[in-house]
């Protein structure tokens, strides 16, 4: 993936290696005072530290406006596409039922027994399009009702199904997070998929399904009240329309999944010559198979195959209007996060940074892992931990040489994994869940911030596994 920062390559550095690291660490600190201190929003706060940055390097004022552009907009290019497209796939399975459907049929053929880990499959398999608080919210009166059914600690069911939807929502596409940091780092989509999955789904099962369910064991939630037919189980009640069979479902998921990895697949295969690349029907395969394509593929399969009989074309218009409202704020967030990075890179901060860490001798993934952990500690958000990092080392990524692929996939693995550790008493998602399950502070430190360490850091492990094998 290419990325068109001519600015960038026209501006040379106007300090040196100290001077520029120094600049860095201080527009880390600005942004971090204005987000958790001011209180102001992260989007006007990129913005404006990325403009603070740019006069500090001594960038020449006539190009300040535009490399800022150009970073916002080379950022947006994918990322609005793939969010916007994922949202509305989400959105449709979620207010046709599909999440309903896809969760009973898997914990009727797992069986009682299983049912933590068949809730925690379904939330995997839901969570490829929607996002984490979406997902979670949806999925709790379906986890609840499974726990009084089955008795135990709420935990043992909710737990694997939270870990779940954080996980797809951290490592895989086309979640906001993975993709601006592949967009970025330069690291091809539907590889970041494909390594994201691989490392997620081991990390899910070790990281929430197995401490879940010992959690569930050792820490007794009794079920909360909270959505006890409440509001979202009265509106599944009045809407008597059929929901889609689980065949469909599935079909909506997996249909992305297979022409994603029909593209990558086939690009493997020419660069081991066992293909021509060069021939017609490949560069057609390979053109349905990128990621923008086959979400689009996917919507409009969705709008007609969970509508036909169930939802009129207004309606339908209507719940994939609804999609894009929620998630234009996480897409500005992250265009002004590739602002920020195109700023870095024009100012020369990302070669000075790579210089020190070659000097240190830290890997990049190791060092793009701990700024990722120290911005997520530090301020709570997740995707501004995520977008300032993938910013801060893009330039560093570019400068270093003998990155494959396969290595610039998991760097943002990475970087996920990063931003994914400690949540705790400023992370939104900590009170979100703390709150749905009835947890005290104390015990959600006990549960869900111990379980979201665990994520990144055995996510973490794989992904410098993959790195160094691959």
């Amino acid at each position: 993936m290419t990325h068109v920062l001519l600015v960038a390559d026209e501006v040379e550095p106007a300090y040196g290696s100290a001077a520029l690291l120094s600049i860095a660490f201080v527009a880390v600190l600005v942004l971090l005072f204005l987000i958790m201190k001011l209180k102001l929003h992260a989007f006007v706060a990129l913005i404006l530290v990325s403009f603070l940055t740019a006069l500090a390097t001594k960038i020449p004022f006539a190009e300040v406006v535009p490399t800022m552009l150009t970073g916002f907009g080379n950022t947006l290019a994918s990322v609005a596409l793939l969010v916007g497209l994922g949202a509305m796939i989400g959105r449709l399975l979620e207010v046709t039922g599909g999440a309903q459907v896809l969760a009973d049929t898997l914990v009727n053929r797992f069986g009682e027994k299983r049912a933590p880990l068949a809730l925690g499959v379904a939330s995997l398999l839901f969570g490829f399009p929607i996002f984490f608080d979406a997902g979670l919210v949806v999925m709790l009166p379906i986890i609840f009702s499974v726990a009084r059914r089955f008795g135990g600690s709420v935990l043992t069911y909710a737990l694997p199904a939270a870990g779940a939807f954080a996980v797809m929502h951290a490592f895989v596409p086309p979640h906001p997070g993975p993709v601006a940091a592949g967009e970025l780092l330069g690291a091809d989509i539907g590889l970041v998929l494909v390594i994201g999955l691989l490392i997620g789904i081991p990390t899910w099962f070790i990281a929430a399904y197995l401490f879940g369910t010992m959690t569930g064991r050792r820490i007794h939630v009794p079920v909360p009240e909270l959505l006890a037919g409440g509001e979202v189980e009265q509106a599944q009640d009045a809407d008597t329309r059929p929901a889609p069979s689980f065949a469909v479902v599935l079909s909506v998921l997996l249909l992305p999944l297979i022409l994603i990895f029909l593209n990558t697949g086939l690009n493997t295969l020419a660069t081991a010559g066992r293909v021509d690349g060069d021939a017609t029907w490949v560069a057609v395969v390979r053109m349905f198979g990128q990621t923008a394509i086959a979400l689009l593929i996917t919507v409009l399969y969705a709008m007609f195959i969970l509508g036909r009989g169930r939802r009129s074309k207004s309606d339908i218009e209507h719940i994939v209007n609804s999609a894009l409202g929620p998630v234009c704020a996480i897409i500005l967030i992250t265009g002004a996060g590739g602002m920020f990075g195109g700023v870095l890179r024009a100012s020369g901060i990302g070669e000075a940074l790579s210089g020190s860490l070659e000097g240190l001798g830290l890997p990049v993934i190791v060092a793009a892992f701990v700024v990722s952990t120290a911005l997520r500690v530090a301020q709570g958000s997740a995707t501004v931990a995520l977008t300032t990092t993938a910013g801060l080392m893009a330039p560093t990524v570019a400068a270093t040489s003998g990155l494959s692929s396969v290595d610039l996939a998991a760097i943002v693995v990475a970087i996920a994994c990063g931003a994914t550790v400690l949540s705790h008493v400023n992370d939104s998602g900590f009170w979100l869940v703390g709150r749905f399950l009835g947890m005290d502070e104390k015990t959600t430190l006990k549960t869900w911030t111990v379980m979201e360490t665990l994520i990144g850091v055995v996510g973490f492990a794989f992904a410098a596994v993959v790195s160094m094998l691959f």
